[in-house]
């Protein structure tokens, strides 16, 4: 279900191609998050034709970058265990705001990326 051209695909296209102006507006507007998505899909056409799938991948992509959903995902998993803080002041990373700010970055990093790939893949396989 997941292959090593889906991990590329998304490397070169969410990192790879990724300009600075995106980077810093993608969460902001949705223009530069759509800019993204399509640049992003692009890969994909080396591992699928198929134009549900492609829909897919750039449709999701675009709602977890737009919305910049790691976080709330980073928040969740932490919001039932004690020590947990309110939203209000985890929204930045979903981190809790003593998590040192370089962890938390690569926390939600990571988890933007298993998002990715997760969907990425049952997208490719089911789809095809």
């Amino acid at each position: 279900m997941f292959t090593a051209d889906q991990l590329v695909a998304h490397a070169v296209g969410d990192y790879v191609w990724l300009s600075d102006w995106v980077a810093a507006e993608k969460t902001k507007r949705s223009f530069p998050a759509l800019v993204h998505c399509l640049v992003y899909t692009l890969p994909f056409l080396f591992l699928t034709q198929s134009p549900a799938t492609l829909a897919v991948i750039a449709g999701v992509h675009f709602v977890i970058d737009r919305w910049h959903l790691a976080r709330y995902v980073a928040w969740a998993k932490n919001w039932p265990w004690p020590g947990s803080a309110p939203w209000k002041e985890c929204r930045e990373t979903g981190f809790r705001p003593e998590t040192p700010r370089w962890l938390a970055g690569w926390l939600v990093i990571i988890i933007d990326n298993v998002m990715h790939v997760v969907t990425n893949g049952l997208a490719l396989h089911y789809l095809g």
